[in-house]
This record gives structure tokens, C-alpha cells and sequence, in this order.
């Protein structure tokens, strides 16, 4: 297999001018540390420091934009090793779904995942071929050696990528044991939390019933009644704040906002704890949940961030086989300026509170979300997120808000993975083509240089510590 170098100029325009300015936009941020808001990444990793098992289990386990496109291609996800929930047999043997991987890594040219991934080869691991079937041990073994060095413990490797923070996504009812384990352990790696309450504001979740008796557990009375399932919502919310988290996460169908009676509330939540709540009443009980998470928020200072739009665990089959996150959900025609009239309306205009709102639909861009978070002063636009994180997607990001939002009702870029060592390679992208767009507007001489060497340097890392009170 030929050597494989990384271009210098990988991403940028063609244009000799844009690219110009592109490179040395660039070079301005490529060494700035990496704060990373949001993201699914399990702190057990840190808490323990333990070497990663083995190259499959580092990259193709965790990773569902990964192996969801080899199972487009009709390889199953027991054959990658990813567990059943029926504890059925799955492949087991690294080597294996680690060959199954490298014959298909053609498959990612031209995506995302394949940036990504020839970075982590690259620069993380400094191998320089493009995994085939025919170097795939040749490159297992010398991973293999690698990630049993001290070398590449998580904590090295943090520091080694410069995370000056990184946020994991945690459920209502988690008790944040590695978050403590951390902390216990005297490193000043910064790992902390974030609010993430789907579960048990969602009475259409799954044993619902069962994450209510839990928060009740938590919080040292039983959840009975709407006024004590705030009052146990607000103490959590407090215990995260002391472990140190600044924001919370609401991922919801629609962002669907409407504010109950306190008397329809409390009989939705009483008929929802008999088991009798219909999907009409689930959509109406999250429209006032996403009030009162917007309240407290303006309240206690957590940034609340809204993440609609996606139709989870679409393809039923493996949901009932494999369970969620396998690679399945699947974005949908989504609307904010009618469904998200009422909590602006109320909270909006109030400085205290932080709103920043994502979208899988990119048409919402230019016709919503930017006109939205170009007026509203607590509204600000999540970056490019999911499936439209890529060179294109955040490239089209750019070219549909500026205009009307500015640069400065954006909050950066954040990586939203659980896969560790990927995240220098999603930042470098952002900060590439972001380099480039700006490099574009100096071009056109709709900005000076000098100005988008400042606007750069926001975009990668003062907007997002400001967004997200870091």
C-alpha cells in the first residue's frame, strides 16, 4: 500500500487567493485548545485511565456513524462485535471485525467518517496507509502495540489533544460515579456533566414509571404528584451543577413549546404514572417541559440546549435486536418559528437565560433558525450537527446564517461523539472549513483580513466558552 500524507491544504479552496488566506486564517487556530460542550463520551474512561482494549473496541464499537455504513452494505452488527440485547452471540474475535473493517474502509471515501478517520490514523496514531484487507493485521498489531503504551491512556491523550474541557451527556437519574472518581483522583483533566432529563420528562419513555420511582430514590421522596416532580427536577438539577455541569440537553421529536394549567399538568402526570397517557398527551406534556426546563434555566444559569428533529431507532427490527444509538435514527421535516413562538415569547427577551437551538433540517437555516437567533437575545444557533457535520454541512452552515444571525449568535463548533479519538480530527475540520469561508469573504473583500483573524479565533474557541459558561 502506498504512503498516505495528509495535505497541508486539505479542504480549502482551490482558488489560489482563497486559499491564501484560508491557510494562514488557519494558522491562527490550528494550535488553540479544544473545548468540547457537548458530547457522549463515557467518563468511565478517564475515571479508570486503563489502556483501550483493542483497536475494534477503540474505533468501530463505539462509533454508529462508523459501522452504520457497513451495515448499509449488508454486514451485520453481530459481525462487528455490537452486543445484542438478548445477550445472542456476536463476533467476538477483534482481529476478525477488525479485517471486516479494513476491506471495507473504501466505503468511507468522500464522507465524513472517512476525514475523520484518515486524521486519527495519521496524526494520532502516526500510520500512513489507508487500512485494505491487505495490511489490515500489519496495522491491528501495530494499533495494538500502541494503545498498550502509557502513551495512549485517555488522560495522555487528553492532554496530548489540548482539552482544555469536554462535556459528556448524562441521563436525570445518573449519579455521576466516574465524574466523582475523577475529582477523587486529583487530575485536572476537566470532564463534567451535563443535565440531560429525556427520560423522565418523556412519559412516553419506556419504563417511565420506573425512572420517576428512581428520581423519587435520588432525591429523598416519592414522586407523586407535579409540584414534587419539579422540586426533585430542581434538585438534581443542583447536584449537577455542583459536579460541575453548566448546561442541559433536550432531545425532543418537535420543539414543539406550550405552557399547561397547573391543573392539566397534574392530571397528565397522575394519568401518566397509572400507565394510561396516550401519544397526544406525551406531545403536550414535553411542549410544557420545555417551558419549564427554559425556566429553570433562566433561574439557575444551566445553558439549555435543544437538539429536535430526529426520528430515533427508525428501523424497528434492530432496534428490538440491538437497541438505540446502532445507527438508525433518522432527521425529519422539523418547524421552530410556530413551535417555539410561546417559550420565546416568555424567555426570550430575558438576558439570564442561554438557548441554543440545533436542526437536522438544514432548510429551517436560512428561513427559521437564523432570522430566530438574529433577533432573540437569549436564542443563539447550535453549529452544524449530526449528519450535516462534514466539510459540505458546515460550509452550507455557514453560507445560509451569516447573513442574517452574524458570526456572533453562533456558539463555535462542538464534536458530539463517542468516539475519544476522533475529536482533534472533528475540530480540525471545523477550524479548516471555517478557515476557508472566511478566506472566501476576504477574497470578496466583504471582510478584511485582520477582521477574520479575530472571527476565526471566536469561532474556535471564545464563542463557545462564552455560549456554554465554561
Amino acid at each position: 500500500m502506498a504512503r498516505y500524507e495528509l495535505h497541508p491544504d486539505r479542504f480549502f479552496d482551490p482558488d489560489p487567493v482563497v486559499r491564501k488566506h484560508a491557510r494562514e486564517i488557519y494558522e491562527c487556530t490550528r494550535s488553540l485548545p479544544i473545548v468540547s460542550p457537548h458530547g457522549h463520551v463515557d467518563p468511565k474512561i478517564f475515571a479508570g485511565n486503563n489502556p483501550f482494549p483493542n483497536p475494534a473496541e477503540l474505533f468501530i464499537t463505539p462509533d454508529h456513524y462508523l459501522f452504520r455504513m457497513l451495515y448499509s452494505q449488508g454486514i451485520s452488527l453481530e459481525a462487528l462485535g455490537i452486543p445484542r440485547i438478548d445477550g445472542g452471540e456476536t463476533g467476538s474475535d477483534p482481529k476478525k471485525i477488525w479485517r471486516i473493517f479494513a476491506e471495507n474502509y473504501y466505503l468511507f471515501n468522500g464522507t465524513p467518517t472517512g476525514v475523520w478517520l484518515d486524521y486519527e490514523f495519521n496524526v494520532v496514531f502516526g500510520i500512513k496507509e489507508k487500512p485494505d484487507g491487505g495490511n489490515a493485521s500489519k496495522i491491528y498489531d501495530e494499533l495494538q502495540e500502541k494503545i498498550s503504551s502509557s502513551e495512549f491512556l485517555p488522560r495522555t491523550l487528553f492532554k496530548r489533544f489540548d482539552i482544555e474541557a469536554l462535556s459528556t451527556t448524562d441521563t436525570a437519574i445518573d449519579t455521576l460515579p466516574h465524574h466523582q472518581s475523577i475529582r477523587e483522583s486529583g487530575w485536572d483533566g476537566r470532564i463534567i456533566p451535563c443535565f440531560r432529563p429525556d427520560t423522565v420528562t418523556d412519559i412516553a419513555t419506556k419504563n417511565w414509571t420506573g425512572n420517576i420511582a428512581r428520581l423519587g430514590e435520588l432525591t429523598g421522596k416519592p414522586v407523586d404528584s407535579y409540584a414534587g416532580y419539579i422540586a426533585a427536577l430542581e434538585k438534581r438539577r443542583a447536584f449537577f451543577r455542583r459536579m460541575g455541569a453548566t448546561s442541559t440537553d433536550h432531545g425532543v421529536f418537535a420543539p414543539f413549546t406550550h405552557e399547561l394549567t397547573e391543573k392539566e399538568v397534574d392530571s397528565l402526570f397522575r394519568k401518566a404514572l397509572r400507565g394510561n397517557a396516550a401519544p397526544e398527551d406525551a406531545r403536550f406534556f414535553n411542549a410544557h417541559m420545555l417551558m419549564e426546563m427554559a425556566r429553570m434555566s433562566t433561574n439557575d444559569g444551566m445553558v439549555m440546549q435543544i437538539h429536535p428533529g430526529c426520528c430515533r431507532s427508525h428501523n424497528m427490527p434492530l432496534f428490538e435486536k440491538s437497541g438505540p444509538d446502532k445507527g438508525h435514527d433518522i432527521p425529519v421535516l422539523t418547524e421552530y418559528t410556530l413551535n417555539m413562538r410561546e417559550l420565546l415569547n416568555r424567555y426570550g427577551n430575558d438576558p439570564r437565560l442561554t438557548l441554543i437551538v440545533f436542526t437536522l433540517d438544514e432548510s429551517t437555516y436560512s428561513r427559521e433558525l437564523a432570522p430566530l437567533a438574529g433577533h432573540y437575545p437569549a436564542m443563539k444557533l447550535g453549529p452544524a450537527w449530526w449528519f450535516n457535520d462534514s466539510i459540505q454541512g458546515i460550509t452550507r452552515y455557514r453560507q445560509s446564517v451569516t447573513e442574517t444571525a452574524g458570526f456572533y449568535n453562533t456558539v463555535g463548533f462542538n464534536d458530539d461523539t463517542r468516539a475519544f479519538v476522533s475529536i482533534p480530527a472533528r475540530h480540525d475540520v471545523a477550524r479548516r472549513v471555517d478557515a476557508n469561508y472566511l478566506g472566501g469573504l476576504v477574497a470578496r473583500h466583504i471582510i478584511t483580513r485582520d477582521e477574520a483573524l479575530v472571527i476565526a479565533k471566536d469561532l474556535t474557541y471564545n464563542l463557545v466558552k462564552r455560549a456554554y459558561k465554561l
